[in-house]
């Protein structure tokens, strides 16, 4: 595993010490794997500066979305639709895993997200944190 993606509860769960996250964050510097998030989710987590959040955003490499994945994800809606509005960064996440974030996410809503990569993204492994 060379990259992972993550979503805003992952986010979340790194500025929050969980256990998981923390072991995400060991075993990515051990393992020399990249850490990406994009800036839509970037913005859902963001409530202000603290050192906590600016040493996250350090280690956390924060992609402004790719128009080709941005269209991808959009198509994605187009599928998804009727199944809720709220979607749009979660299925920005899921498209930039498939595309280039290495095709695995982090996320604290696994069934949304595994839904999302089910139905659009196949090659997406989504993973607790």
């Amino acid at each position: 595993m060379g990259a992972v993606t993550l979503d805003t509860g992952a986010l979340v769960a790194l500025e929050r010490k969980k256990p998981r996250a923390d072991g995400l964050l060991r075993a990515s510097r051990e393992r020399g794997v990249a850490l990406f998030t994009i800036t839509p989710a970037l913005t859902e987590w963001w409530r202000g500066r603290t050192d906590l959040r600016e040493a996250i955003a350090r280690v956390v490499r924060v992609v402004p979305l790719p128009v080709h994945v941005a269209r991808s994800a959009g198509e994605a809606l187009g599928t998804l639709r009727g199944r809720g509005a709220g979607l749009a960064v979660d299925v920005m996440v899921v498209a930039f895993a498939a595309a280039e974030g290495g095709q695995v996410v982090y996320t604290s809503d696994v069934a949304e997200l595994e839904r999302i990569a089910a139905a659009c993204f196949p090659a997406v492994k989504v993973l607790g944190i």
